[in-house]
């Protein structure tokens, strides 16, 4: 059984989506501390003037973790995400098949950052249809040092291979993964390149850009098929 553990992104990117993919079980890690200025509220998509962010505004306050942060909804941030999807995608080949689901997503009230990022997440794990099961970290029991949490998980949901971040090995403790016979795979993802709008070929934008412009041949491309 292959585990793979990542924080709740905005929007997340292919090598994201590539982690879900690769696995068996996906942990949305949604009780760590919140980090600033990365990619849990934001992310980009591809304009005509380049690559734009898209950012979610929250009340955040230090030391709160993911799953207690807030969305800042004086401003009116979802409309103009809205709108920029519409204006940037609406000519690329499926967008039309996509945009109720950002219609709804972005009528919608959301109070807790990790609520819409979720949601986000299981609408591209279904419209890729990805057969990975999804896990919430804070319905587990777990220990609180970084490196323990991770073999918790993969403990708890039996585990025996442990799929991380291709840097993980600069801040994880692998003796503890050995010990409890727990093997450290890391991921190497190579990002697909496809046409897009607007001139050259921008990396690293939101999957949904990939999404829009391919639909239901983009898991074929995130695989490099």
């Amino acid at each position: 059984m292959l585990i793979a553990i990542h924080q709740p992104q905005y929007l997340p990117w292919l090598g994201y989506l590539d982690k879900i993919d690769k696995a068996d079980v996906f942990v949305i890690l949604d009780n760590v501390q919140y980090k600033k200025n990365e990619w849990q509220n934001r992310n980009r998509i591809k304009t005509a003037q380049g690559c734009q962010w898209m950012t979610v505004p929250v009340l955040y306050r230090f030391p709160e973790k993911i799953n207690e942060v807030r969305i800042n909804n004086k401003e009116n941030w979802s409309r103009k995400h809205l709108q920029a999807l519409i204006t940037n995608y609406s000519n690329s080949t499926f967008f039309d098949n996509y945009r109720s689901f950002f219609d709804d997503i972005f009528s919608h009230n959301w109070n807790r950052l990790v609520d819409i990022n979720i949601e986000i997440i299981k609408f591209l794990i279904s419209t890729l249809d990805l057969k990975t099961k999804l896990v919430i970290a804070s319905d587990l029991k777990l220990r609180e040092e970084p490196t323990e949490r991770l073999v918790d998980i993969c403990k708890i949901l039996d585990g025996n291979k442990y799929l991380a971040g291709k840097d993980g090995n600069k801040y994880m403790n692998l003796e503890l993964f050995e010990e409890e016979g727990i093997e450290v795979i890391f991921q190497d993802f190579k990002h697909p390149v496809y046409h897009q709008l607007f001139g050259d070929f921008e990396p690293y934008m939101s999957a949904i850009d990939l999404l829009f412009n391919y639909g239901d041949n983009s898991l074929e491309i995130l695989r490099g098929k």
